[in-house]
């Protein structure tokens, strides 16, 4: 089976991958990036923009799209919990049109032409919420204007590395300071970094393949010290003695001294889904289990005995 292009790996910061593609698992079939242009909006007359973080995406050749494809995408924004979805089109003067454009002052219009790129013909879309939900809701939008369009790059493969994640975030709600992916990965600095670092500036070494916006395989430089682990855990509030009670193999591994190790899993059954062109890995796997989880080909899961349970020393109540 053959592509007709496919192109070698991109290494993308995971921050970048929020700030341009919205999800850390990018399709870069896609030509369509997300610019942030929240500062342009801190004092705005526009309310809905006012304080927010706002994304815009330059669609070129956009404007002269029927009406309906602007309610459609509307309505699909409304769907995905946005509460509107502000646009201008750029006129061959390169004057705006469109509902936002009363809003902007002609210094903005001129700094959107600059950051956005921006040529007649072009419709220039608005996201606005929250720091949290605007990257995520840019990229389905991202995602949605692109197969309206279709703008993807056929017959390609178009992997990436994302790396440099953050090895902590805060809560939303309680304000802690929690682990955002794998509590177990080295972080970058080391033991200094987690002494004398912002908990929130300290990048993990951990990493995704994707393609094609499907995440392949992830993985990381697994921490190996056990002073390193001990400290990343209080920060994130669990004491040492919490970590010797649940993670007491690693504790004890460590104390002995283990070599730096790294590694990752791909997933050859998300590979086959992408090279069969299928849209779920349910496709291409030989014996899938349904809905509720059940397995017809072993007719699994099915009733134990209470010689089983004995023998497994396990007791239901």
């Amino acid at each position: 089976y053959s592509r007709a292009s496919a192109a070698p790996f991109k290494r993308i910061p995971y921050m970048e991958a929020l700030e341009k593609y919205g999800t850390d698992k990018p399709d870069l079939r896609n030509p369509l990036e997300i610019i942030d242009i929240s500062d342009l909006f801190v004092e705005t007359d526009f309310a809905p923009f006012r304080g927010k973080t706002v994304r815009a995406i330059n669609v070129p050749d956009c404007a002269s799209r029927p009406k309906s494809f602007f309610e459609n995408m509307l309505k699909f924004a409304m769907e995905i919990g946005m509460k509107g979805l502000g646009y201008v089109k750029v006129n061959d003067d390169l004057s705006f049109s469109g509902p936002i454009d009363k809003f902007l002052s002609d210094s903005d219009r001129a700094e959107l032409i600059r950051r956005a790129g921006l040529k007649p013909g072009c419709v220039l879309y608005f996201i606005a919420d929250t720091k949290a939900l605007a990257p995520k809701l840019a990229g389905q939008i991202r995602t949605e204007l692109a197969n309206r369009l279709d703008l993807l790059e056929i017959d390609a493969f178009r992997l990436c590395f994302v790396t440099d994640f953050p090895m902590y975030e805060q809560d939303e709600d309680t304000g802690a300071i929690i682990f955002t992916h794998n509590p177990f990965s080295m972080p970058q600095g080391g033991l200094d970094a987690l002494q004398n670092k912002n908990p929130l500036d300290i990048l993990a070494y951990q990493y995704d393949i994707v393609c094609n916006g499907v995440e392949l395989s992830s993985g990381a430089v697994r921490n190996h010290d056990r002073e390193t682990m001990v400290r990343a855990f209080e920060i994130a509030g669990y004491g040492e003695e919490t970590v010797r009670e649940k993670f007491g193999s690693l504790y004890s591994a460590f104390a002995y001294g283990a070599p730096p190790h790294a590694g990752m899993a791909p997933g050859i059954d998300r590979m086959l889904m992408l090279m069969m062109d299928e849209p779920s890995i349910r496709e291409i796997i030989a014996f899938p289990m349904t809905a509720n989880a059940e397995d017809l080909l072993m007719g699994a899961p099915s009733e134990v005995t209470e010689k089983q349970l004995r023998e497994a020393h396990i007791k239901v109540r």
